[in-house]
């Protein structure tokens, strides 16, 4: 599978994130949306919006998508990786999804699970 292939929220969510674009990666969200990176987790518009924000400024890298998977209908994963000024400078993160059914606008992210 390739980014292609992958449900358009998380294509969406992925442009958006990729060029730390807000609104947007934040409108591919439920409202009840929760998040876990680096052991921490966050949940709703507010906290999400807080995270993807220091995420966008904390460090400067590089990303790569090199990998996508569907586990089925609704979990799907995409590999990708950094390179950057961030601890350790190299690192492969596996970005675990969990959609919404589809309603009239589509599946929207109910939860995102990031990890090496």
């Amino acid at each position: 599978m390739n980014d292609e292939e992958l449900p358009a929220v998380i294509t969406r969510y992925l442009t958006a994130h990729h060029a730390r674009d807000l609104d947007p990666a934040l409108a591919c969200y439920t409202d009840d949306a929760v998040v876990v990176d680096e052991g921490r987790t966050y949940r709703g518009h507010d906290e999400i919006r807080a995270w993807l924000s220091r995420s966008a400024n904390e460090y400067k890298y590089t990303i790569e998508l090199t990998g996508t998977e569907r586990v089925d209908d609704r979990h799907y994963v995409a590999v990708h990786h950094l390179e950057g000024n961030f601890p350790g400078g190299v690192v492969d993160l596996r970005f675990r999804f969990t959609l919404t059914d589809f309603d009239s606008d589509g599946a929207h992210i109910a939860e995102l699970v990031i990890e090496p």
